[in-house]
């Protein structure tokens, strides 16, 4: 007969196995490029290995996300612009970029023609993830969350971009 116990530590262990599985898929499965999909930019694998660190390899070409809080940008305040880490592409305008409180750089809104987005399914959820028009690198997601005009919150992976100062 199946104790109260047995069934509460094998319910625990199946839900973190299910946990672990869906991560790791995620990141292999559900990457930022699909084989079907051509962009302007593209590499393979091993290629945008040597022009991307370890860190912007995993969030744009493997959907990643970064600690909170972890990137510089979340802190950039001056004029100027952020691009693409992967293909350098302008994404958004800091006059767009506001303080979201949740640790990674947000935007209200991004530059003309600069992001295109899908659906993302992962964790359980469905939200809509934010690409990089030029190379399709996962740049992050958008929320309804955010302040006018858009009412948009487009959190960004500080890790994803670059920052230039300058007019914007």
């Amino acid at each position: 007969m199946l104790s109260r116990r047995t069934f509460l530590l094998t319910s625990a262990a199946s839900s973190a196995a299910l946990i672990a599985g869906s991560l790791s898929w995620r990141n292999t499965a559900n990457a930022a490029t699909p084989a079907s999909t051509v962009y302007e930019v593209m590499h393979s694998d091993a290629e945008w290995k040597k022009l991307l660190t370890d860190q912007q390899f995993d969030v744009l070409r493997r959907a990643g996300t970064e600690r909170p809080y972890s990137s510089p940008l979340n802190s950039e305040h001056r004029r100027g612009t952020f691009s693409c880490a992967g293909c350098q592409l302008p994404l958004f305008s800091s006059s767009t970029k506001f303080d979201s409180h949740t640790g990674w750089p947000s935007f209200w809104k991004p530059l003309a023609r600069a992001v295109n987005d899908k659906t993302d399914s992962t964790l359980g959820m469905e939200r809509t993830e934010v690409l990089c028009r030029r190379c399709g690198g996962h740049l992050g997601h958008v929320f309804d969350d955010g302040p006018a005009p858009t009412g948009l919150r487009y959190c960004m992976n500080g890790v994803a971009m670059n920052f230039t100062p300058g007019a914007a």
